[in-house]
């Protein structure tokens, strides 16, 4: 897909240099960014598919497990 962007001349420079530093096109330098942006900003996603994969595991000491790793996760960058 193709599309036009503006961005500040001094952003397009800095990617032009990572870009070469990286060995990668431009378009694919703009594309990974923009993936890993939205990965970021997709929590929900995130949390969606960890409570499914949570459900799943089973535990004789399941609400043990649960108290134990809740303070770890909520401690969590996301």
């Amino acid at each position: 897909m193709k599309t036009a962007i503006s961005i500040p001349d001094d952003l397009f420079e800095d990617a032009e240099r990572l870009a070469r530093t990286l060995k990668k096109s431009r378009s694919r330098l703009y594309g990974d960014a923009v993936r890993e942006y939205v990965a970021r900003h997709s929590g929900d996603q995130v949390t969606q598919a960890l409570d499914q994969m949570l459900e799943t595991v089973t535990t004789s000491d399941s609400e043990f497990t649960t108290n134990a790793a809740r303070p770890i996760l909520e401690r969590s960058d996301w």
